[in-house]
């Protein structure tokens, strides 16, 4: 085969839209996925009526993931890396990255376990914001690390029973 090099083939030609694949071959199914993306910032903050370290200003590099599900597009996508990321910076990260979070989140104690139902909050609310794009998308849990092995977890179904 003159195209194999060391077991590796050349492509010769692309896939052609409508040629080689129609349309409505770009979804293969309808099933719900799940797609992650995680984000890093950096933030201080201290903790009110807690006995130890976290009550004095301190900092952490925080970690986030978003688990967000739906059935796919018309394209067999559920919902763009991009968009996620433009979702992160434009709704979410303005207010963590580099702050002070006791001033920038809503009046709470910043502990892990509120702040992740705010991010949860913050990331369905960009979703339903934008009508028809990801009617179908919805958080289906979000993980926020305060340390590398330390963290705090909502999930869509102990959202909705409280």
């Amino acid at each position: 085969m003159a195209n194999d090099f060391f077991g590796f083939r050349i492509v010769e030609g692309l896939q052609k839209m409508g040629e080689d694949i129609k349309k409505n071959e770009l979804r293969y199914h309808q099933k719900r996925v799940l797609v992650s993306k995680e984000f890093t910032f950096d933030a201080a903050h201290h903790l009110h009526c807690y006995e130890g370290k976290c009550t004095n200003l301190h900092g952490h590099t925080y970690r986030v993931v978003f688990g967000i599900s739906g059935p796919p597009n018309d394209i067999g996508i559920v919902i763009d890396f991009k968009d996620m990321k433009e979702i992160w910076k434009e709704h979410i990260e303005i207010h963590l990255d580099h702050r002070y979070l006791n001033e920038t989140l809503p009046k709470m104690n910043t502990s892990a376990e509120n702040m992740v139902v705010w991010l949860y909050e913050k990331m369905q609310e960009a979703l339903e914001s934008k009508p028809g794009h990801y009617s179908a998308a919805r958080v289906e849990f979000v993980r926020l690390f305060e340390t590398p092995t330390s963290y705090a977890e909502v999930r869509r179904e102990w959202m909705e029973v409280e």
